[in-house]
Parts: C-alpha cells; sequence; structure tokens
C-alpha cells in the first residue's frame, strides 16, 4: 500500500522529506513563498499539484490523501516573535490575523477531506502560550471534528546537533493505538563537527569581518552588564549549537564556529541542510537552488527531519 500525502504550509518540504523511506507519495503541496517553492520543486518530481495561499486553497481541489501535514507559522507564538510583536503593538497568537489564524484554515481543509492522520510542529512556547489557552483551543477544535489528539515536546538535538524544542502533534481519526512513548528518541545530545566542512575548503565570505565580530561582543558585554543572556553563540565541534533560525541570515550570531587566529565564521548552507536533517553528515544530496540568505531563512523555518522521521516510522507501525 502506497500512503498519500499532502503538505500545507509546506516551507522546503521538511515533512515530505521524512516519508521518503517509507512508500509514501506526495498528491499536493502548498506553500506562498516563491524562494521555498523553487527549492522544494529542485527536490521533488514533476507535476505535483500545489497552491500558494492556504487562504484560498479548495479542498475540492485537493486529491484524495492518507495524511495531512502542516508546520503552521510559528512567529506568533514564539518567544522571540511574541516579544517583537509587543514591543511594536502588533497582535500575537490567534490574534495575529496575517500568520495566527492560518491553524484554522488548516483545520477547515482536514474538516472537509478527512484524512486519517493529521501531523503538525510547531515551537515549544505553542504549549504555554496564553497560559495554554491557545494549546487547548487547537486541541478541542481538533477534537470537535473527529480527530483524537497526542502531542510531545521533543528536542531535535538527540538527532542532530542542535538544541530546538519543538512541539509534535499526531491526531488521528480513528480509534488507533498511536503511543508518542513509543517513538524512538535517541540518547544523549549529538555534536556539530560531523556537520561541518574542513576549514579550508569554507569560502572566506562566510567569515564574519572585523566590525560585525566587534559589534556581536560589545552587543553582548552591554546585555551580560545588565544581567541578560543575549548575545553570540560560539560552538566548537564537540559541542551542540543553539537554535537556527530564520534571522540567521543576519549574521550568524546564534551559532558561529571559532577559527583560529582569525574572527569566527557563519555555517554555510550546506552545513545548515545537514544541521537540519535534510542531508546526512557530509552529505550533500539536497538541492539549494536559491541565495545564501534565502536558504538561511528557508533552514531556519524547516522542521528536522530526522525528528519528524521517527515519528513518521510510528505512525507507520500504527497503520
Amino acid at each position: 500500500m502506497t500512503l498519500r500525502y499532502i503538505e500545507l504550509c509546506g516551507g522546503i518540504g521538511g515533512m515530505g522529506r521524512a516519508w521518503e523511506r517509507e512508500k509514501a507519495e506526495c498528491v499536493f503541496f502548498c506553500e506562498h513563498n516563491p524562494h521555498a517553492i523553487k527549492t522544494w520543486q529542485a527536490n521533488m518530481p514533476e507535476g505535483i499539484p500545489m497552491h500558494g495561499d492556504v487562504f484560498t486553497a479548495d479542498p475540492a481541489d485537493i486529491p484524495a490523501h492518507d495524511v495531512l501535514m502542516a508546520g503552521f507559522p510559528c512567529q506568533p507564538f514564539s518567544i522571540a516573535g511574541v516579544s517583537k510583536r509587543n514591543a511594536l503593538g502588533r497582535p500575537t497568537g490567534f490574534e495575529c490575523e496575517a500568520q495566527g489564524t492560518i491553524f484554522f484554515e488548516i483545520l477547515r481543509i482536514a474538516q472537509a477531506c478527512r484524512p486519517r492522520v493529521l501531523l503538525f510542529e510547531n515551537v515549544k512556547n505553542l504549549v504555554t502560550y496564553g497560559r495554554g489557552a491557545v494549546f487547548r483551543e487547537i486541541r478541542e477544535a481538533l477534537r470537535d471534528i473527529g480527530y483524537s489528539f497526542h502531542a510531545r515536546v521533543i528536542d531535535a538535538r538527540h538527532f542532530v546537533p542542535q538544541h530546538r524544542e519543538r512541539v509534535y502533534m499526531v491526531c488521528w481519526r480513528d480509534d488507533t493505538p498511536f503511543d508518542f512513548d513509543r517513538v524512538k528518541v535517541p540518547k544523549g545530545a549529538k555534536v556539530i563537527g560531523p556537520v561541518l566542512e574542513h576549514a579550508d575548503t569554507v569560502p572566506d565570505k562566510y567569515g564574519l569581518t572585523r566590525k560585525m565580530w566587534d559589534y556581536l561582543r560589545a552587543y553582548a558585554a552591554k546585555h551580560r552588564a545588565k544581567g541578560n543572556g543575549f548575545g553570540y553563540g560560539l560552538c566548537r565541534p564537540d559541542q551542540t549549537a543553539r537554535t537556527l533560525s530564520a534571522r540567521y541570515y543576519k549574521d550568524g550570531s546564534e551559532i558561529l564556529i571559532p577559527r583560529p587566529r582569525q574572527t569566527p565564521r557563519r555555517l554555510t548552507p550546506r552545513e545548515c541542510s545537514r544541521l537540519m536533517g535534510f542531508d546526512t553528515p557530509k552529505g550533500s544530496r539536497f538541492q539549494i537552488p536559491v541565495s545564501d540568505c534565502q536558504a538561511y531563512r528557508q533552514f531556519g523555518n524547516a522542521v528536522v527531519v530526522p525528528v519528524v522521521r521517527s515519528i513518521v516510522k510510528e505512525i507507520v507501525r500504527c497503520w
């Protein structure tokens, strides 16, 4: 049996990539960002129906499918996103009309199409945002349309060398003995060394300028003096990196690789691909057809493929 899946708010297709080792076929893809679509198309077969805006997607145009997956936008719920929006006086959570209400569009499609399984990913902060009210609303909305609800926060550091806590939600249309405790999570944390290119092969453009490095150090010192923890993150080969974010293109400050007698450097896009599990350590199969700036944004917004793959294995076992 070949399972059929769709991705909504699909980004560069990380959730679909987690199905590569299973008998599964993508039958529909929805993503609004043209640069992300370009990357997705470079890595997928031609001819898959797609749509650019989940708000206008018509369930009648979506082929029959078994699994609906979505990594709906996390910015209205993330710690950094909420802080920034509050500072600018902008709405957060479901009050953010541009992104916060996308979940209800996904719910609309799920209710109309009735796939057997729904699989979602979002930031850990979604669980506690609004003292848990938003998460409860999501859970109850899914139950109201006839789906069970299972959720677990998983730190990707057990799969890839990056501290990245995300909440994963699996919902079944029928009575199925799915249990997140059966999802295999390796023990210990991965270190970044195996994903790094050899130092001699990394182009000089990924090194920080002296001006940028001086700025980051001064910025960190200013916040240390205030008792804050803001600042850059140096990551040696024997360490686990901080969370890769979509803002990495700006200065790379959250994950900097030290270099002897030189300023630190950013990760290359290929190293980011490995850090997110799109490529294996030292692998380079995933196509990156966009600029470095767009690649950093895309990987920073993506799901960690091996985490989703472990969940997918348990979904298939329960099928």
